[in-house]
């Protein structure tokens, strides 16, 4: 074996020592991070509707000419169609129709234009809502106006709005988040950007939601490994960081 070829495979070994810790380690940063919060979960209806929805981290490319449920052209490449994978394959009994809604760049009241047909005549049984962080990105990069009260006021009209059409809707809320020193995530996101996370607790809290804290599960995951193997840009998961997201989602369901 030449000398090439030993680095190439002392590499490749070196890779799959890192990913294979990081496979054994994603089950115990989730657990960990859920062990003091409340055990609240959704429950799973026979012919039940799951959507997801939400900004650029939930749409994750998805075809949105493709109005398919359990069609992974229209669930996108992110941690939607993961969690959405899992959940079929463990599930087949359930008959479940899992929908991606989200669209790349919106804030709340963009999800509030569309959400008659997007949400509300899907009738969905289960309602994954992922937030918050282009309403305060936008702030720094796109001339946004609105500010933390309009994120609360905004996002407490949606689920209002929603809870009065579909009362026994069953709601999970995520947590925005993002990864500091990456790219797009500098110091000049905090302390303001922590509000809009608190924000969303606060607003999961008053609607009975199940709340996923991403947030925690991507500071425990920078342990493991580095920011920039969950994430590229600061916001936007990597493969390892959809499916991070994914098994969190997954913890919020019966």
């Amino acid at each position: 074996m030449d000398q090439d070829q030993l680095n190439s495979r002392r590499g490749f070994l070196k890779k799959a020592t890192v990913a294979g810790a990081v496979s054994v380690a994603i089950p115990n940063i989730i657990s960990s991070v859920y062990a003091n919060t409340q055990a609240k979960k959704v429950s799973l209806s026979q012919g039940g509707t799951v959507l997801f929805q939400g900004d650029s981290i939930t749409d994750a490319g998805r075809n949105r000419d493709n109005t398919k449920y359990n069609d992974s052209n229209s669930l996108g490449s992110g941690y939607a169609l993961l969690a959405a994978s899992s959940l079929l394959h463990s599930h087949p009994e359930k008959d479940l129709k899992v929908f991606n809604k989200g669209i790349s760049g919106n804030k709340v009241f963009q999800l509030a234009e569309r959400w008659e047909t997007d949400c509300l005549d899907l009738q969905p049984h289960v309602l994954s809502i992922l937030i918050g962080v282009n309403d305060f990105w936008h702030t720094l990069t796109n001339n946004y106006k609105g500010t933390i009260e309009t994120y609360r006021n905004d996002l407490i009209a949606l689920l209002e709005r929603t809870k009065e059409k579909l009362p026994d809707v069953q709601l999970i809320i995520g947590e925005p988040f993002a990864v500091k020193g990456i790219r797009a995530v500098d110091d000049s996101w905090y302390p303001a950007f922590d509000e809009y996370r608190a924000a969303a607790r606060e607003i999961a809290g008053r609607f009975n939601a199940v709340f996923i804290p991403y947030q925690s599960i991507f500071d425990k995951a920078q342990k493991e490994a580095p920011g920039v193997y969950w994430t590229h840009d600061g916001v936007h998961p990597s493969l390892a960081g959809a499916e991070l997201m994914a098994q969190a989602w997954l913890k919020a369901v019966r």
